[in-house]
């Protein structure tokens, strides 16, 4: 079994990774989730008071401390809960999106996914990846991504540097440079989906492409 992310729980877990907690722990972390997202939902990302969260779900701030460490620990957390489901989609669930379908088309159902989920979270998401200058690259998350990526380019493109190609496709996923995109220049998500399945394009379909399953991605 996997360990529960250490300090504040902002290292995301890869999906099946939850830990089990005491029946009364779980219960206080549904409480001060279930607090926390309605609070986002009605005042935004600012409006997130570890404070107002302990009132609101009638737990001590000291325990939404502990369990969350920050404002930031709590904000990862409410992203992790989403993260679970695409991670599932792209492991499990059906192609293209999910195993079955050919590299290509994999690559661009899970940009297109990955395009819905920051769309869904984008504020929480900023929120998050600027607690730290690395935040977003060290959590699960990226990893998985990340991982994903290079085992689906490795079939599609085995002659590059698939590494490298990973990072520049998950680059633009970035929150910043995808709320600039849609806020400042008023980029609808059709938009920043098409350039995203373009640039998968430019990488080129080997007539040797075939269909196959990959391993899922190990924990990280």
């Amino acid at each position: 079994m996997r360990k529960e992310p250490s300090v504040t729980g902002r290292e995301l877990p890869l999906v099946g990774g939850a830990p089990r907690e005491r029946a009364d722990a779980a219960e206080n972390r549904r409480k001060i989730l279930s607090a926390a997202r309605r609070i986002t939902a009605s005042g935004g990302v600012e409006s997130l008071s570890m404070d107002e969260v302990a009132q609101a779900a009638g737990v001590g701030v000291g325990t939404v401390y502990r369990r969350f460490g920050d404002r930031a620990g709590l904000a990862y957390a409410l992203i992790d809960e989403r993260e679970r489901r695409l991670q599932d989609a792209f492991l499990h669930g059906p192609p293209p999106l999910g195993p079955g379908a050919p590299a290509s088309e994999r690559i661009i159902a899970f940009m297109e996914a990955l395009v819905d989920r920051t769309e869904e979270q984008a504020d929480l998401l900023l929120f998050a990846e600027a607690s730290a200058p690395e935040a977003r690259y060290t959590g699960g998350s990226y990893a998985a991504y990340h991982l994903h990526l290079t085992t689906l380019l490795r079939h599609l493109r085995p002659d590059t540097d698939i590494h490298y190609l990973a990072d520049a496709l998950l680059a633009p996923l970035a929150a910043p440079l995808y709320l600039h995109q849609r806020r400042t220049l008023g980029m609808d998500v059709e938009r920043v989906k098409a350039g995203l399945d373009e640039l998968v394009r430019t990488l080129g379909q080997p007539e040797s492409e075939e269909r196959f399953q990959p391993e899922p991605p190990p924990p990280i």
